[in-house]
């Protein structure tokens, strides 16, 4: 299949065509070949495909569930028991719902971890998306440690290949330093070296998780995984926040990817803001992402555009810090590199996930300056279009079936909070 997206805005406020056949742009500039499917971007820029970097997808269930709670209490007592009743079908359910909201927001690919990823890989192909998908891995709560085991491992992975297609790229999850033993983290590194996986991983999202550390390995969180050797360019670290300059050297180091999640941070009331500056001087190569909608509410990746640069702003006192135009590179260039994916930019040879926004909207207007609007003055209901894959998923904010899984969800999300103590919300 062939599309030519025709007289359309670019990023650099010049207006070009963009041709794609099958899966890849094959030109853009001045296009005179036939298309399968023309787009009129007359009133419309390209952007490239944002990325979520750092999801648990199918709690887009527990929206609004454990809101304005203070975490110690909400989480043991509402989210995880409602989440230990999760079957495959539930992902499934919560997995196609979060699809459709960031299909509608703009995202074309996303990092998830989660429960029953082969569930979350069918939904991520059947809605046509692009995923990393890893099972989030946690050792049991007693004192002995089960260690992880290489065969039943690759047979997940297997199962998310098989389940998810050429679009669904398998990962490894474990969870954090404080729920995985540093057994089984070396494990994971091996397993992750044997079959060149990425590895989804929070690190240093909370001081109390630093204190825990020191207690425990009289080393912080970052010292102790590169001491067993975990630290390479294959590890997504999400949020950390704390971290020292000697921590975000070794990350530098390491070539470690991070994931900024300024929302999920800001409403579970971590008490720190990740040292984006400090990173982007070591060299780390920041990401964006939302977490899970347990802990943001939404997937809309320009709100966390926005929150980003103002959180950093505002921290440090100073305007110039994070400007738009880096904003938009976590969610989009940086993002393809930590994937090792080629997403993140329009351009010849690439995949052909590319978004049109519609330049119409009063928070588009007027244009002065496309990326600044796009990153502080709209959100993701100015998107109109959305390709991924060569394929179009949404056009004049259309997507077939979209009633269907909204039913869905609020059917799934009911049957899931009917059995948790205080029901849904509080």
């Amino acid at each position: 299949m062939t599309v030519l997206i025709k007289n359309v805005l670019m990023l650099g406020l010049k207006r070009r065509d963009i041709y794609i056949e099958g899966n890849r742009i094959k030109k853009v500039g001045n296009v005179r070949e036939k298309a399968d499917f023309v787009i009129d971007g007359k009133d419309k820029a390209a952007l490239p495909g944002l990325v979520n970097m750092h999801t648990h997808a199918a709690m887009t269930l527990f929206r609004g569930f454990a809101d304005d709670m203070d975490f110690y209490e909400a989480w043991p007592k509402k989210v995880w028991p409602a989440e230990a009743r999760l079957t495959g079908k539930d992902v499934y359910a919560g997995t196609k719902l979060a699809c459709l909201e960031m299909i509608k927001t703009g995202t074309t690919c996303f990092n998830d971890m989660y429960f029953y990823p082969e569930y979350t890989a069918r939904a991520v192909k059947e809605m046509g998306l692009r995923a990393t998908v890893s099972e989030v891995y946690l050792d049991t709560k007693s004192l002995h440690v089960t260690p992880i085991e290489e065969k039943k491992t690759f047979r997940i992975i297997e199962k998310v290949k098989k389940a998810g297609g050429s679009r669904v790229i398998p990962a490894l999850g474990p969870h954090a330093i404080y729920t995985v033993s540093k057994e089984n983290l070396r494990r994971i590194k091996e397993y992750s070296d044997k079959k060149n996986l990425l590895m989804h991983f929070h690190l240093c999202e909370t001081r109390k998780e630093n204190e825990d550390c020191l207690k425990q390995h009289g080393k912080r969180p970052v010292e102790v995984l590169e001491e067993i050797g975990f630290l390479n360019s294959k590890l997504v670290a999400a949020h950390s926040v704390w971290l020292t300059k000697g921590e975000i050297g070794i990350l530098a180091k390491h070539k470690v990817n991070v994931v900024h999640t300024p929302t999920s941070n800001m409403k579970l009331a971590v008490g720190g803001v990740m040292p984006y500056e400090e990173m982007r001087k070591a060299g780390v190569n920041v990401t964006l992402g939302t977490d899970g909608c347990a802990s943001n509410n939404n997937l809309d990746m320009f709100e966390s555009m926005k929150i980003s640069a103002l959180l950093q702003k505002h921290h440090l006192w100073n305007q110039t810090i994070l400007p738009a135009r880096e904003a938009l590179e976590t969610a989009t260039t940086n993002a393809g590199k930590a994937l090792k994916i080629d997403i993140g930019i329009i351009g010849e040879g690439m995949l052909a996930d590319i978004i049109l926004a519609d330049l119409k909207t009063p928070a588009l207007t007027p244009n002065h300056n496309l990326i600044s609007n796009l990153v502080y003055s709209t959100n993701g209901s100015c998107v109109d279009t959305v390709i991924c894959d060569g394929k179009i998923l949404m056009q004049d904010r259309k997507i077939k079936g979209e009633e269907k899984i909204l039913k869905e969800a609020e059917k799934t999300a009911e049957k899931v909070m009917a059995k948790t103590p205080s029901g849904g919300g509080h």
